[in-house]
């Protein structure tokens, strides 16, 4: 019975981690993961932009403004294999969330001055930030978080979006029908998937995320963009899976104690 506990246990607890890994695989660029920065025409800089991970463009060839700008712990891809590979998974995973059944349709709202939980987000035409954004992953660092905007995302100078509560911001997902303008000095988080085109104005940012553009241009003036905090990522179990485990540890040695005393008292003669 006791093996047979831990047997059972053991298979709950696999499960547990299973599913985590699940979570993260639908969540998953491919080969472009390994992209701060791809562009499908050009990548153009002005300033001292620093980008963290690859930089490249495919099936467009023109990358200009580097140096000034910087790209750091990757290289320069310009219509190679790996940028073109690259561009079929963002194609891939843009299908992925445009498919994603919406939970709330926030058409007409403004998505400074919101609080949201995990979940799918719609706008059937434009969305605006015009102000802070919090994410709040309610202790799950799987938690994830999908803008699907039928045709433009703008942000207004010093607009700023984060995860608070033990969450993943590269596990937010901003799928754009056509371009993306991050205004001057904005705090963004998350991976833009545009169809077109994604322009960084002065001073923007991404902590945790990237700059994916299917068919048109990346524009760049002294941005930071940097995934580092999505690097080698070690999912935390949730508390039933925690719980789990926990007993499945505390049986196994449970039992591994039983055995060594059954071994070890024994009648005499034996």
């Amino acid at each position: 019975m006791v093996r047979k506990g831990v047997g059972l246990l053991a298979a709950s607890a696999f499960a547990a981690v299973l599913g985590v890994a699940v979570l993260w695989a639908q969540a998953s660029l491919g080969t472009a993961q390994a992209f701060a920065v791809l562009g499908g025409s050009t990548v153009t800089n002005t300033g001292p932009s620093v980008i963290e991970g690859e930089l490249g463009v495919s099936p467009g060839a023109a990358v200009t403004g580097f140096p000034p700008g910087m790209v750091v712990g990757g290289t320069i891809h310009t219509a190679d294999a790996v940028a073109a590979q690259a561009q079929v998974d963002v194609t891939t995973q843009y299908n992925a969330l445009v498919a994603a059944p919406c939970t709330s349709n926030l058409t007409g709202q403004d998505l400074g001055g919101q609080i949201l939980t995990p979940g799918v987000y719609c706008f059937d035409t434009s969305a605006q930030l015009t102000g802070p954004l919090i994410l709040d992953a309610q202790g799950n660092f799987g938690a994830t978080f999908i803008f699907q905007i039928g045709s433009t995302l703008t942000t207004a100078s010093g607009a700023r979006a984060q995860v608070i509560n033990g969450g993943n911001s590269c596990n937010v997902f901003w799928q754009i029908g056509s371009s993306a303008t991050l205004g001057t000095a904005t705090s963004f988080v998350g991976n833009i998937v545009a169809l077109t085109s994604i322009t960084m104005t002065t001073g923007a940012t991404i902590a945790g995320g990237r700059l994916l553009a299917r068919n048109g241009a990346v524009t760049l003036d002294s941005n930071t963009v940097s995934f580092s905090s999505c690097a080698a990522p070690v999912p935390a179990l949730p508390g039933w899976g925690i719980y789990v485990l926990g007993s499945f540890l505390a049986l196994a040695g449970w039992a591994t104690l039983r055995r060594r005393q059954n071994l070890t008292v024994r009648p005499a003669g034996l």
